[in-house]
């Protein structure tokens, strides 16, 4: 498998999500589907997965933009699809790439409505990013080439809330970086979630940039604790202790771990000495206060 495909269960995974819940907000919503080039088959998945919803669309109306130069070929492949969509989905085929979405969403009239957009091979553009904040509420899947961090520019866009990873094949193909942005604590956890729970046997693997190690890590629905601890030491060495609740709420939207990824991390930290806890016996509740312990670093 490639960074494709488990890009591809991602979506499909988020679609199964956020469907549901933009149908139930409001009677309209746009998804859009951007691809510079590469695989597009995304988009055929996509079609499928709305179509099992096709019950839910009864009285709503769903737009779904595809924007991407990949020939004759996939509006065949796309016209098969949208064959078994109901007719309260509007399909619209859009030649070019990503630097397209701007004014493909203005025609749509994306804005003010739920709105989902995957843009595959783009650059953290201004203009792109606004176009796909301009949902309510507004979610954002973009793949673009490693190298620096995506937040500055997904906070500057109005996303309250983001992540990052970085997708690692094996062999020599190239590492791409995902970023998500989105308002919604609970958007934000389902897609940490999915992330973890892809095909461990795909070949890819994760780095998060968050790590000063930059260790790659399996894809496991119990993942290595190690970047996460050194995580969690470097923000305690910053800010001094913190609760439990903080930690978990870093671990959230600072990393690319979730919430109870810091909980077994802190467990370990406490087994090892890295860090002390207030009150020292006792569940491992939100209100417990975790300090580290100076020069205890290296036992993480």
């Amino acid at each position: 498998m490639s960074t494709d495909a488990v890009l591809r269960e991602l979506l499909v995974r988020q679609l199964d999500h956020w469907l549901p819940a933009a149908l139930h907000r409001a009677r309209r919503a746009t998804l859009a589907l951007a691809y510079a080039g590469g695989d597009a088959t995304g988009a055929e998945e996509a079609l499928r997965v709305v179509a099992e919803f096709a019950d839910r669309l009864r009285g709503r109306r769903l737009t779904v933009l595809v924007v991407a130069d990949d020939g004759t070929d996939l509006a065949v492949r796309l016209g098969a699809a949208e064959a078994a969509l109901p007719a309260d989905v509007a399909v619209h085929l859009v030649p070019g790439g990503p630097d397209r979405l701007p004014v493909a969403l203005k025609a749509a009239g994306a804005a003010g409505a739920p709105l989902l957009t995957v843009a595959d091979g783009a650059e953290p553009d201004p203009a792109l990013l606004a176009a796909a904040a301009s949902g309510r509420p507004a979610e954002l899947l973009l793949v673009t080439a490693p190298g620096r961090s995506l937040r500055p520019a997904l906070s500057a866009a109005g996303f309250p809330l983001a992540t990052e990873v970085e997708l690692v094949p094996d062999g020599d193909a190239p590492a791409r970086l995902l970023g998500y942005a989105t308002g919604s604590d609970r958007g934000l956890e389902t897609v940490k979630e999915a992330l973890w729970a892809v095909d461990e046997y795909a070949g890819v693997r994760y780095r998060d940039p968050a790590d000063p190690q930059g260790r790659l890590l399996d894809i496991s629905l119990d993942p290595e604790p190690g970047p996460l601890r050194r995580e969690l030491l470097a923000e305690l060495a910053r800010s001094g202790p913190r609760p439990v609740t903080e930690l978990r709420r870093f671990a959230t939207t600072a990393t690319v771990y979730r919430a109870a990824d810091a909980n077994r991390a802190l467990a370990s930290l406490l087994a090892s000495g890295a860090v002390t806890r207030d009150p020292e016996h006792g569940r491992l509740g939100g209100d417990v206060l975790i300090s580290a312990v100076p020069h205890a670093g290296s036992s993480a």
